[in-house]
């Protein structure tokens, strides 16, 4: 089955378009779901919107959105008066501002989503756009309503298409300094530095997002899976008890157990390689 849009309109530069559609690019539908259930009689249970005082079923039509002023008094808003407040939409994301693929703060990254040409005939112009960023190592700003609300999104090549992230408002991102201003400042230098960054020297790599397992999501299938099967669930090991006695002695510890893997890797490779050349050689028939 061909993916579906989650959004169709335009994509824009200049005077340069083409009509685009969106995709999920991040999904949680094969994550583990649970239902509610009865556990007296096996029957989903089901959520009914009650009132808060009375503890009375509320019907439907008599459900609206509400605004509180003030303890416990509220502006109403019908839906069709927040429909019509709401920006109309061009369907049009233009390429206002560029700027360096790396020069946004990843806190301000929402959610991602593929952007890729809506037909064939727009594909050429589409690939012209991307080609551009591309060349130019730029990412774009684009502005439209995206799911009835307006969205600043960050374009930038990916692949043979394009990603497109939504963009967190500014005033939606809390202030670091609500977070940060109550650590305490220490000189940090000498072999205690040195010792950090000699073990991220020895673990250094690429993002490779396969060798990250989600460790939950498996621990829930596999307690499913012995359910269904009436068998105990595998106990998780007991984590080890972790001598330390100051934070130099973690450094000195971590290094040595860095270089130690490191090491042992390098003389099994060196193994391979002189096994590898002490074999017979097959003579040519």
């Amino acid at each position: 089955m061909a993916p579906r849009a989650n959004w169709k309109g335009y994509l824009k530069i200049g005077e340069l378009s083409c009509p685009v559609a969106l995709f999920t690019a991040a999904s949680t539908s094969d994550r583990v779901s649970f239902n509610i259930i009865n556990r007296r009689t096996g029957n989903r249970v089901s959520r009914r919107m009650v009132d808060a005082d009375t503890g009375r079923e509320v019907d439907r039509d008599d459900i609206v959105k509400g605004y509180e002023v003030s303890s416990g008094e509220y502006v109403f808003l019908d839906p069709d008066e927040i429909k019509d407040a709401v920006p109309d939409s061009d369907k049009t994301l233009e390429m206002e501002h560029f700027i360096p693929c790396d020069g946004i703060d990843t806190i301000f990254l929402d959610r991602p989503y593929y952007l890729a040409p809506a037909d064939t005939p727009s594909a050429e112009t589409f690939q012209l756009i991307r080609a551009a960023l591309q060349e130019k190592k730029v990412a774009a700003l684009a502005s439209t309503v995206l799911f009835r609300r307006m969205r600043t999104l960050l374009i930038r090549p990916s692949d043979e298409g394009m990603v497109a992230s939504t963009l967190t408002y500014d005033y939606e991102v809390r202030p670091a300094k609500e977070i940060f201003s109550g650590i305490k400042s220490f000189k940090i230098e000498g072999e205690m530095l040195n010792l950090a960054k000699h073990i991220i020297d020895t673990k250094r790599g690429k993002f490779d997002p396969q060798k990250f397992d989600d460790r939950y999501e498996a621990a829930l299938s596999e307690l499913i899976k012995a359910k269904i099967e009436g068998r105990k669930p595998k106990k998780k090991p007991a984590p080890k008890p972790q001598k330390v006695t100051s934070l130099m002695d973690a450094l000195r510890q971590s290094a040595g157990s860095s270089s130690g893997k490191k090491s042992a890797a390098k003389k099994s490779a060196a193994k391979s390689s002189s096994r590898k050349a002490a074999a017979p050689q097959k003579k040519a028939s």
